[in-house]
């Protein structure tokens, strides 16, 4: 059984929820959220906000909290072959009310099917929220390029 150990980032200010399946092993060897250089989830949002590239873990922090943008996964617990949402089995979901009751979040996405998924069946009926599916910023999605994930990640604007 693999424990997710990364902290949600969320403050009180933070307005938008995305949430993934399960942190990848580069991921949860760099203790932060989307940390495989091949994920596209920070070229995403940041040419989709507008706003510079962030490297590092501590840009990466500010910058989600800058845009009021909450990160978290939809799986606390799990058994997992690498990083392959595919493999996942026998999970334990993360319990969300906390951040929405710290946040006032308006608006929560999925960042693929597989979070998409296992949000509607684990997390859905506890919190009442529909959640909106955004395509996979993972390198797996190959299908999708840079231009067609950033086109469809604009939703994630808040106004």
């Amino acid at each position: 059984m693999t424990v997710h150990t990364i902290p949600p980032v969320y403050d009180e200010n933070s307005r938008i929820l995305i949430l993934g399946s399960f942190p990848s092993v580069k991921s949860r060897e760099a203790e932060f959220f989307y940390a495989h250089p091949q994920n596209r989830f920070y070229r995403v949002i940041s040419a989709v906000l507008e706003d510079a590239f962030p490297e590092t873990t501590e840009q990466r922090r500010a910058f989600l909290l800058r845009h009021r943008i909450a990160v978290w996964d939809v799986i606390r617990s799990c058994e997992i072959i690498g990083s392959s949402d595919a493999s996942i089995k026998c999970l334990e979901a993360n319990d969300i009310r906390p951040i929405l009751e710290k946040a006032n979040i308006e608006r929560i996405f999925v960042n693929g099917k597989t979070a998409e998924k296992l949000y509607i069946k684990h997390i859905e009926p506890i919190v009442g929220i529909k959640a909106v599916m955004l395509p996979s910023t993972s390198p797996a999605n190959a299908a999708w390029s840079l231009e067609r994930l950033t086109d469809a990640w604009r939703r994630i604007r808040v106004e």
